[in-house]
């Protein structure tokens, strides 16, 4: 493990550099990792273990969906793909990556094989006092999560990149579960990682989540759209100035090079209107971020998630959202202009 200072803060980091893959393979030669759950991020994380070479095995309700989804991406039921139950009885390292409606509803089945000397990984922290997952105090509780989804863990595998990770051990019952984390950070695919807990882990993640990572930015993306197109400007104008140039010109420098160099390197029109406008946004956005993570932090904002997503109408009800959100002006617009980008028209 290496200390690393993050402006001017020392914290624990494992990168693959002092934990290689082949140390990984090692550590996890004689581990079966049963990945339960082929949605957002099973996928992704089992992809790239089974490519690089770990004994993985997938757990999934047979003839839904994501069990087809599995078999087109070459995993073989009776082989290698599973109904829940088996899997989690076969697995030595047992991944949870269902839903948190989901985890609630499967752990019955998932408890009664959690034998001794096994793991039971997430990818995210959870609040025990309201989905009532208490593992066997025998069996290693531990925590990799990705900082992207699924569909970006793989395809930055692919293009021989990482995303980085936090990683935490809520429970060490066989004294192997640090080696055991670490080794599966790296076998996922990660960058490097960094150390948490679960506690901090789904405080961060469900603020994240709620906040600039997809909450926030659709709010402002609307806001500033809105204002545009109120004052006449065309709705392709509108979107290129709100979202294309800023995910496909600008958050690519940032991502490189942070947004001080950003700032540096633009026009000195922009840099001063940037400099000036930066803090008032801070200043008017920051009383709603304080309100959210202290819904965060109260269990509020994971109970309203499992309440909705346990529902029997749940995926009818989230479709009717995500249709409102789909046929809005602005993002019918961005499937045009998305569509006119020269890479779609070779």
């Amino acid at each position: 493990m290496a200390k690393m200072n993050f402006g001017g803060v020392e914290e624990n980091v494992v990168t693959r550099e002092e934990f290689p893959l082949a140390k990984a393979l090692e550590t996890l030669e004689n581990e079966t990792i049963a990945v339960i759950g082929y949605g957002v991020q099973g996928p992704g994380q089992s992809l790239n273990m089974r490519d690089n070479g770990f004994n993985v095995i997938v757990g999934q309700r047979p003839n839904s969906p994501s069990w087809e989804r599995a078999v087109k991406d070459g995993w073989v039921p009776g082989r290698d793909l599973f109904d829940i139950e088996t899997a989690a009885e076969k697995g030595t390292i047992v991944q949870y990556l269902l839903s948190d409606a989901g985890q609630i509803a499967v752990w019955p089945t998932i408890e009664k094989h959690l034998t001794a000397g096994k793991a039971l990984y997430f990818s995210h922290g959870t609040y025990a006092d309201r989905t009532g997952i208490v593992p066997p105090a025998d069996v290693d509780v531990i925590l990799v999560a990705p900082k992207g989804s699924g569909t970006s863990l793989r395809r930055l595998f692919l293009e021989g990149k990482g995303l980085n990770s936090s990683y935490a051990i809520h429970q060490d019952a066989t004294g192997r579960a640090w080696e055991r984390t670490v080794a599966l950070g790296i076998a996922v695919g990660s960058g490097y990682l960094f150390e948490t807990d679960f506690r901090r882990e789904v405080f961060s993640d469900l603020t994240g989540e709620r906040g600039t990572l997809m909450g926030a930015i659709q709010g402002i993306f609307a806001a500033q759209y809105e204002v545009l197109r109120e004052n006449g400007h065309s709705p392709s104008e509108a979107f290129n100035e709100t979202v294309e140039e800023l995910t496909q010109s600008l958050m690519p420098l940032v991502a490189e090079n942070g947004m001080d160099w950003m700032y540096a390197n633009c026009s000195t029109t922009a840099q001063r209107g940037a400099l000036d406008w930066w803090k008032p946004f801070r200043d008017a956005t920051l009383p709603v971020f304080k309100e959210l993570y202290a819904r965060v932090a109260s269990g509020e904002e994971a109970q309203r998630s499992i309440d909705a997503n346990s529902k029997s109408d749940y995926r009818e009800g989230l479709e009717a959202e995500l249709k409102s959100l789909r046929d809005s002006e602005m993002w019918q617009t961005g499937a045009t202009v998305r569509s006119l980008r020269p890479e779609r028209n070779k």
